[in-house]
């Protein structure tokens, strides 16, 4: 399975009132194992970006200047993209952008170029309810290195994104041990049947069952009453 983490960096917030893409970052992952295969492109935007958006990623305008425009880069990265699995976070954003950028040059949407788009915030929302779910959050969370994110940057984001999601999707496939073929050579496994065994079973006390109430309400109660088992019920 081949899935490429993008991200981008823009001039602002809004594509549709002309903010444009700065940077983009995309790191490839095959099988769950990254590749090196990346991409990673400046561009100029033809404005500068608003000030609070250059605290964010620190690209000026005359670093840009002698970079290409997007339509130069295009082929490029389409190629790149094509048939991919591609994981953003926050993917309306960049997906938006991306879009505004393709149809300036009379291109058709970013998603028929690729296979699907899985948006990791989306998937860290249902992961951890309540909790913050940024980027940086993700990492701290989950153990992943970002002590070199001063400030954002599209590859390194992307790149930090593939360890997020590895870690997010990381599980264990079965509870069984496989023991092999019986042909198999090397040291013999003694099978015991377990099926006499019985297990017990522990009820939860009164005291037990009123705690474990009291931290599905809160956990409704974060999640803006959204929690499944309320709408089931």
């Amino acid at each position: 399975m081949r899935q490429i983490f993008l991200d981008t960096e823009t001039t602002g917030l809004s594509a549709d009132n002309g903010d444009r893409v700065i940077e983009i970052g995309c790191v490839e992952l095959f099988n769950r194992k990254l590749t090196g295969n990346n991409r990673h492109f400046y561009l100029n935007p033809g404005r500068d970006s608003h000030e609070e958006a250059l605290k964010v990623h620190g690209i000026t305008s005359e670093f840009l200047k002698d970079k290409p425009k997007f339509e130069a880069v295009a082929d490029d990265l389409l190629e790149y993209l094509q048939g991919a699995d591609v994981i953003i976070h926050n993917a309306a954003f960049d997906v938006g952008f991306l879009n505004k950028e393709l149809e300036l040059i009379g291109r058709p949407l970013f998603k028929e170029f690729v296979a699907s788009v899985t948006d990791t915030l989306v998937m860290a929302k249902e992961m951890f309810p309540g909790k913050r779910n940024s980027l940086n959050a993700l990492c701290d969370r989950l153990g992943v290195d970002n002590s070199g994110r001063t400030l954002h940057g599209a590859l390194l984001d992307a790149e930090l994104l593939a360890d997020v999601y590895i870690n997010l999707t990381r599980g264990q496939d079965a509870l069984l041990i496989d023991l092999g073929s019986a042909d198999s050579t090397g040291p013999s496994i003694v099978q015991i049947d377990l099926r006499a065994i019985e297990l017990p079973i522990l009820a939860a006390n009164d005291q037990e069952i009123a705690a474990h109430d009291d931290v599905l309400k809160q956990i409704d109660k974060a999640s803006g009453n959204k929690t499944l088992w309320r709408a089931a019920a």
